[in-house]
């Protein structure tokens, strides 16, 4: 039974190492690493980098892992309502216990030369929870970038690069070229590499990473391609042979793509003695779950959560839901972090709302609404400002006709607040956080 008060108290530890802000360099990760026994050295990895659907990715690759039978850890970030969904197992967050344990182990490692960040203590805790729960695989997903990356550390049996476009600059540089570097950094020496990206500047770098590494590439309608079916499934054409019929359980024509990486980076993995069966791949994709990324809730009204914490995520967002949801109205909850490119994003949530809720994350970093205001340019009749995540759901909720569509959107941290709320109004049940107490505890 796990002690609420020691798991309350470490986590708000925790997540106070949020003021070290972020660091990039493995020094202080591979000494965090030796004080808890080195577990990465014990745990077969795919390593997945990019600037969107590395989730995505993580997700289906994990999810064929398991129907071919095998026990999977996935660690991805940020989380939505509960700490624990950046580490699973086969599925399911680990434990409040698990967790607990995890983050004392990492604490207990003294001599480190400066404070470890947030990010490097969650790095550090998955991998300790993983190696316990023996894992035959671990799907791992970067913070930012690749090189300097706390993940980098890993001996990975893959390399998965998604895409690539401009984000952190202050980190990782300004151009393609630049990020693109950072990203390939992942690559090790002899691992084979499978990536979807598709500027020709991307393409150089990553070429170049691969070659010096004598890593085997697999790109994207180069290597392996998709054909989409009638009906909404598609064919893949991998490295070696075809898999057909597949359906992806995730929504949007994003997600293909994304399964294909996916499916190429398992065909890889059966070339260094992975078990993966065409039914076993079909299977995977069908039973993948993905919270928050084009997640429906319910049906009448509509109901959908999707992070577009960026402004290709955002492209891709305001495309589907225009062309999917054409003839009915739609009422956009919507807040941002200052990092993002909001002046761009919010009007293309304009463009398709019949009305437009602007609120405000918890998170210190989130936009205020005062600053969000004078960026709508219709507010008349389609404009409303609440001070919380939970009172804008309420209130759409309470305003929204059967045939309407309610969409949060703008940041994965209003959508993990919104999912808390919907949770708490008993509108969502996930068996996988039965035994989780009902918190959000700190920022995504």
């Amino acid at each position: 039974m796990t002690d609420i008060n020691a798991f309350n108290q470490a986590m708000e530890e925790l997540f106070s190492l949020g003021r070290f802000g972020i660091k990039l360099g493995l020094e202080t990760i591979l000494a965090m690493l030796k004080g808890i026994g080195d577990p990465h050295l014990r745990i077969q990895c795919i390593h997945i980098a990019g600037t969107n659907g590395k989730g995505s990715v993580a997700q289906n690759t994990a999810s064929i892992l398991q129907a071919a039978g095998y026990k999977v850890g996935v660690y991805t970030s940020p989380h939505l309502v509960h700490i624990n969904e950046r580490f699973t197992v086969n599925g399911r967050p680990i434990s409040d216990d698990e967790v607990l344990e995890a983050y004392q182990a990492v604490k207990s490692v003294s001599g480190l030369e400066r404070h470890a960040t947030f990010f490097e203590y969650t790095t550090a805790m998955a991998l300790y929870a993983f190696d316990r729960a023996g894992v035959d695989y671990a799907v791992m997903e970067t913070g930012m970038g690749g090189r300097l990356d706390a993940t980098n550390v890993l001996k990975p049996e893959l390399c998965i690069i998604t895409n690539i476009s401009v984000e952190h600059e202050m980190y990782l540089g300004n151009t393609i070229a630049q990020i693109a570097y950072e990203k390939a950094g992942i690559i090790k020496p002899g691992v084979p590499v499978v990536t979807g990206v598709r500027q020709p500047d991307a393409i150089k770098a990553v070429e170049k990473a691969a070659a010096e590494s004598k890593a085997p590439l697999y790109r994207m309608g180069k290597d392996f391609k998709t054909r989409r079916l009638q009906g909404g499934g598609f064919n893949f054409y991998g490295q070696d042979h075809a898999w057909k019929g597949l359906q992806c359980r995730l929504k949007g024509e994003y997600q293909i793509p994304n399964a294909s990486l996916a499916l190429a980076g398992c065909q890889a993995l059966t070339k260094r003695g992975a078990k993966i069966t065409e039914e076993q791949a079909k299977a995977g994709l069908e039973q993948v779950k993905w919270p928050g990324r084009l997640e429906t809730i319910q049906e009448s009204p509509m109901v959908i959560l999707d992070g577009a914490h960026n402004l290709a995520a955002m492209k891709v967002l305001t495309k589907y839901l225009a062309e999917t949801f054409a003839d009915r109205d739609v009422t956009v909850i919507t807040g941002f972090l200052d990092d993002k490119p909001y002046k761009k994003m919010l009007p293309m949530l304009e463009a398709l709302a019949a009305k437009i809720i602007i609120t405000r994350p918890k998170i210190g970093r989130a936009v205020e609404t005062k600053e969000l205001t004078p960026l709508i340019r219709n507010k008349k009749d389609r404009f409303v400002e609440k001070p919380s995540v939970e009172e804008a759901v309420k209130y759409a909720l309470e305003n929204a006709r059967d045939t309407d569509v309610i969409v949060v959107a703008g940041s994965l941290y209003i959508v993990g607040e919104a999912r808390q709320t919907l949770q708490d109004m008993g509108l969502i049940q996930d068996e996988s956080f039965s035994s989780l107490s009902p918190r959000n505890l700190g920022p995504g």
